[in-house]
């Protein structure tokens, strides 16, 4: 693979993936990602629990894929940092050749991702901006491993509300979605503003606040913004919901906290 330039991992300011993996208790992450942590468990101080039922939706949505739904071609986009499972893992314990390309804009974790998937020939990372469709979909990575002709996996785990209404996130959605063929899935997973006047809703503005200060960026949206980003694809059971109620491994023994309650997720498929 021919060599490209690429930015130098900055560890003077926090990185979403870094923060993400400090979040779900990672060791691949630096003070500047810690002091976010901190900042936001002041406000939320169940974040931790909140990280942990993100990467828990991932791995039970990516399940459902290679098993159910028979995909063996998944794209994750702003995967973050690889944890102790990813999508590869979960999709590669159901069919060991399923072929998972990741991207991210964070130089650390594609060096991680790299690192740890060496001997690993079904599944590759790759640097990119995932708000650049094409750029993503002409990746010469994307086009030899990824066959754009059969149903591909696209995965959005946590990272819509990091792009800005001004770049235009529908309009990324529907680039990705035209560019799959017939029986294709999308998942998404965003932080959710309820809007309705209640203690989740002002968690939901106190939180967006810490992650804009900290980081500069960060957009809670509401149900119906985040549910345009499926356009007009079929909505899989139990559609968009609490990440902890989309097809849950067992009962739930504690009440879900207000945080937990400001992440919606769900699953789409390309008629």
């Amino acid at each position: 693979m021919a060599a490209v330039d690429r930015p130098q991992i900055d560890t003077s300011k926090p990185s979403i993936a870094r923060v993400y993996d400090a979040f779900i208790g990672g060791k691949d992450n630096f003070e500047v990602d810690r002091e976010v942590l901190r900042q936001i468990l002041q406000i939320a101080p169940d974040a931790v629990q909140v990280g942990k039922q993100c990467r828990g939706w991932l791995i039970r949505v990516v399940r459902y894929l290679a098993g159910q739904a028979g995909i063996d071609q998944f794209l994750d986009l702003g995967s973050g940092l690889p944890s102790a499972e990813n999508t590869h893992q979960a999709a590669q314990r159901i069919n060991p050749e399923a072929r998972v390309v990741y991207f991210d804009i964070d130089p650390s974790v594609v060096a991680h991702g790299r690192a740890l998937l060496v001997d690993n020939e079904y599944t590759h990372f790759e640097f990119g901006d995932m708000r650049n469709p094409a750029e993503i979909l002409e990746n010469p990575v994307v086009t030899k491993y990824l066959d754009r002709s059969r149903p591909v996996a696209l995965i959005q785990g946590n990272t819509m509300h990091h792009v800005a209404a001004d770049r235009d996130p529908i309009g990324i959605m529907s680039t990705y979605v035209d560019a799959l063929a017939p029986g294709s899935f999308l998942a998404i997973s965003h932080l959710y503003d309820p809007d309705d006047g209640t203690s989740r809703a002002k968690l939901a503005e106190e939180a967006q606040a810490a992650f804009k200060e900290t980081m500069g960026t960060c957009y809670y949206r509401k149900r119906h913004e985040i549910q345009a980003l499926f356009g007009g694809l079929e909505m899989i059971e139990p559609g968009l919901t609490y990440l902890f109620d989309w097809w849950p491994d067992g009962p739930r023994l504690t009440e879900p906290s207000d945080a937990e309650r400001n992440l919606l997720g769900g699953v789409a498929r390309k008629p």
